[in-house]
């Protein structure tokens, strides 16, 4: 990745940030924290890598994102509204009754949106299934997904898991959003998944670890995905809830709860200097 298209995804990231402030701070309500940890992963992929966007989105061929973990919802909003699939100005609606930005995805309410998400564990099984039409119908494009540490602690996330290795779904790719943080503490003391490494392999999958705010390790992970043929892959991203405001940052009070307007001015003052 050339320095020019290394600075663009570092910009755009630090634009997913400042509209995930903003939104969730409008709202007075939403997720930042695991919004937050996700911007550079949801830079890298739709603003870098995937086939996607306002002119081909119901084309069958096209690329697809499936966040699984859907209260990380702001910032995909963020990332569409980029994208131009809405006006920037609509994301000041987010979880307003009748808006099209609700608190999680809604595939009918909004554009660009590939599925409704948000009753944990559920993302995964849609991917899957989509990975597997696809081959079906001769179909040669990727499936990225995204799901939670937390949320690996559901038991279709396992079940989607055996599906998708068995049937060598070489076509999708799963980011694991490794925070080690969920609602009521560190995934580690509520219900550990470690080795997760091991348990993906267990299961026929593809397994590559990088940081998930490293582009250059994204890109080089996203790379041996796409020369993969035998199997579907895990990217397992260590990242940081929060990540780029520094009072958020692997802070478990920020995993659900808005910032006041005092919070919201710092954190868009820390991340314009970024």
């Amino acid at each position: 990745m050339d320095k020019e298209k290394l600075l663009y995804l570092k910009r755009t990231a630090s634009q997913l940030r400042k509209l995930i402030i903003k939104m969730i701070s409008s709202a007075k309500s939403g997720h930042p924290g695991g919004s937050l940890s996700l911007a550079d992963i949801v830079s890298y992929l739709f603003f870098h890598e995937m086939n996607f966007n306002t002119e081909n989105y119901k084309d069958d061929k096209r690329d697809r994102f499936i966040l699984s973990k859907g209260h990380a919802a702001p910032v995909l909003y963020a990332a569409l509204s980029l994208k131009g699939f809405f006006p920037q100005e609509d994301l000041s609606g987010l979880r307003s009754v009748d808006s099209q930005l609700q608190g999680h995805p809604h595939r009918l309410d909004t554009p660009g949106v590939e599925a409704s998400t948000g009753s944990l564990g559920q993302g995964l099984s849609m991917a899957s299934g989509i990975a597997l039409g696809n081959r079906i119908s001769g179909i040669d494009s990727n499936i990225f997904a995204v799901i939670g540490d937390g949320e690996s602690q559901e038991g279709q996330i396992w079940e989607a898991a055996l599906t998708a290795g068995f049937r060598k779904l070489d076509k999708l790719c799963l980011f694991l959003d490794y925070n080690n943080q969920q609602i009521d503490g560190n995934v580690s003391d509520i219900k550990d998944i470690a080795p997760i490494s091991d348990k993906w392999r267990s299961f026929k999958w593809n397994v590559i670890e990088i940081s998930g705010h490293d582009f250059e390790e994204i890109d080089n992970a996203v790379s041996r995905f796409k020369n993969e043929t035998e199997r579907p892959t895990i990217i397992i991203a260590k990242t940081i809830k929060g990540k780029g405001v520094s009072f958020m940052e692997n802070n478990l009070k920020f995993h659900g709860s808005a910032p006041n307007e005092e919070e919201t001015e710092i954190a868009l003052k820390e991340l314009d200097n970024e």
